[in-house]
């Protein structure tokens, strides 16, 4: 995930840089601007990131004033010590509005929310793709090329457990238990599989339903899952996410 800052105040985008990268592993901060003019300047020159977080109040005027200079397509998540400009904000391609100081968690639900929205319009999008394409059916991939020590090998998707993305690194983890790194984003990897085989239970992992030995309840109606082979840590299913994946599972 591409994403840009738009805050005045350096430690304020510190701060908001470091809270982003606990709430997320697959993200990439393309730059930090401090003001109108040069966030314009940015957008002009470059093309469009995925995701932008923007305070309201910079030195040289409103962030607003960003979008009658230049054409935003992407989705914003504005963050702002006000509260005043949160119907405005909504005017101006906002999925969320979040007050300062922005807690972790409060940034991960809305970047989940984003995560979300463009699984949707993707998937209409493929299948528009599809019908104008005289109902062609999209084609994943069959295999995934790994290296080991000095050698490469070809696995076979129906051999894959999961990927898991730490660190910035991601792993794919077959069903013997064997690991081995990629160098592909987890998000590119969710595109290229079939997700009627694999599905992003949360931002770190995506898992091929084979995999899936057993599902239990937790608190606050979110969901645990465990998987085959095991994981080190413990993979929950958000409330906002927990109808998707059930329907995932049934179909």
């Amino acid at each position: 995930m591409k994403i840009i800052i738009i805050e005045d105040e350096k430690p304020a985008a510190d701060k908001l840089i470091k809270t982003i990268h606990q709430a997320a592993t697959d993200v990439h901060i393309l730059a930090w601007l401090n003001s109108v003019e040069s966030a314009t300047k940015w957008l002009q020159q470059h093309e469009p990131p995925d995701l932008i977080f923007m305070d309201i109040q910079l030195g040289d005027g409103l962030s607003f004033e960003i979008f009658d200079q230049v054409t935003i397509t992407c989705p914003v998540i504005f963050c702002t010590a006000y509260d005043e400009y949160w119907q405005e904000a909504f005017e101006h391609n906002s999925i969320d509005y979040l007050l300062k100081p922005v807690k972790t968690a409060k940034l991960s639900a809305a970047m989940q929310k984003y995560e979300q929205l463009q699984k949707h319009f993707a998937y209409h999008f493929l299948q528009l793709q599809k019908w104008r394409s005289g109902n062609a059916e999209p084609v994943y991939k069959n295999r995934f090329l790994v290296k080991r020590g000095i050698d490469y090998i070809s696995i076979p998707t129906e051999e894959i457990a999961y990927f898991y993305a730490s660190n910035k690194l991601v792993c794919l983890v077959n069903s013997s238990n064997q690991k081995f790194f990629l160098d592909q984003s987890l998000s590119d990897i969710e595109k290229q599989t079939d997700p009627a085989c694999f599905y992003r239970v949360n931002r770190k992992f995506l898992v091929q339903q084979t995999a899936i030995a057993k599902i239990k309840s937790y608190p606050k109606s979110k969901l645990q899952v465990e998987l085959m082979p095991q994981t080190e840590e413990d993979i929950i299913i958000s409330q906002e996410n927990t109808a998707a994946f059930k329907k995932w599972m049934g179909q």
